[in-house]
Order: structure tokens, then C-alpha cells, then sequence
């Protein structure tokens, strides 16, 4: 299994990258958004974490084709092998649909957001439907993924967040409530090395102490 693949971004096309590792070049498949922050890393190294799949279907005369499928982060290649398991999506309809943030698209699955889903490439009202019935319960941790601010930065999901929104919860906060008390707490430029610190950090800016 290939997990993860660095190399030369050597061409960039609407739906594939070409990684130079010498003394091979390796083509792999990319959605929208993450060619979109691969458009100024041409020639530069870069790290996609990845999905190895066996493509094809010989029992209709056809051949079976190893493919590498690429991601900026390793939680956008947890969501979008979720988003795959949904009936009706598959690999190539869940690259069409990844146009946007992954914590945009996780926020309306957690907010059952059917018309927002169904806007998505490929993805009609039926299917949306599915999406949220069988993933709403697993969006929250991908709801706060911390934008990208840069192409080559990781979204951040440590243990602190995904700990102090389970706390937040606990202290009977409601799941979009605990979600945008984080993310206006975070915005705020502050560091925060444990739970304890980050809910404290919370209640003085929502208590104003």
C-alpha cells in the first residue's frame, strides 16, 4: 500500500499531477481544490498523501489499472475515503464533488445541508440525502479542520481541538455551538498547549474575563 508519495511536481493537468522521483515519474489522480493549491508549486517538491486502488472491472472484458489518488493532508484522504463508502458515490464521483474545503463540505453534512450538497459536482439531491444520513455523526472532527493559509501548510487537527470540542459537548454545548466556539477562539492568533488551556481561553472571550 502507498501511503504517502514526495516528489517533483512536474506537470500539473485539470485532474492529475506528475510527481518526478527518479528515476520514475508517477501520475496521480487530484480533485479540484487540491490542484487548485498545487498551481504554484510547479517544479518545487511536494508531499501528497495517498489512496493506491486497482481501477477496472475484468469480468466485462476489461483490464485493471493501479492508480495513486493524491491529498494535501492525511484528514482529507480520511474524508474522502468516508465519502466513498456512501452508495452511489465511488472515487471518481467523490474527485468531482472535492471543489471546496474539506471542513466546508463536512459542515453541511453535519448541518444536513441537502441543497448546499447537492450544488456540489456530481452529487444531485438523492444522493446528498444519502451523504448526510449515513455521515452526519462523523463530520465534527473534520468540521474543524483549520483552513490552509498557505499551499504547503497541514491543516491542523491534534488531539487539543478534537479533546476540547468532546469536553464542550460533555459541558452541554451543542455540536455547532462547540464547533464555533473553537473556531473564534482559534482565530484569535492564540497558542494553546492542552485542553485546559484552550476551554479557558473559550469562556474568557465568550464571558469576556
Amino acid at each position: 500500500m502507498i501511503t504517502k508519495v514526495t516528489g517533483k511536481l512536474v506537470f500539473l493537468g485539470d485532474d492529475f499531477a506528475t510527481l518526478a522521483i527518479a528515476p520514475m515519474e508517477y501520475e496521480i489522480l487530484i480533485a479540484e481544490y487540491t490542484r487548485r493549491h498545487l498551481q504554484s508549486q510547479l517544479q518545487r517538491d511536494v508531499t501528497l498523501h495517498t489512496i493506491h486502488y486497482i481501477d477496472g472491472n475484468v469480468t466485462s472484458g476489461g483490464r485493471l489499472t493501479p492508480r495513486l489518488i493524491g491529498f494535501l493532508s492525511t484528514p482529507e484522504r480520511d474524508f474522502f475515503e468516508l465519502f466513498c463508502s456512501v452508495d452511489g458515490v465511488g472515487t471518481k464521483k467523490a474527485l468531482r464533488a472535492m471543489t471546496q474545503p474539506v471542513q466546508d463540505t463536512a459542515i453541511m453534512i453535519e448541518q444536513q445541508d441537502a441543497k448546499g450538497l447537492s450544488g456540489l459536482p456530481g452529487i444531485g439531491p438523492a444522493t446528498a440525502e444519502r451523504i448526510i444520513a449515513k455521515l452526519r455523526r462523523k463530520m465534527p472532527k473534520f468540521a474543524l479542520l483549520v483552513r490552509r493559509e498557505a499551499p504547503s501548510s497541514e491543516p491542523i487537527r491534534d488531539s487539543v481541538i478534537e479533546d476540547t470540542f468532546q469536553a464542550l459537548l460533555a459541558l452541554g454545548h451543542a455540536e455547532s455551538d462547540a464547533r464555533q466556539l473553537i473556531e473564534s477562539t482559534l482565530a484569535s492568533g492564540g497558542k494553546f498547549k492542552d485542553t485546559e488551556s484552550l476551554i479557558q481561553a473559550i469562556y474568557r472571550k465568550q464571558f469576556g474575563g
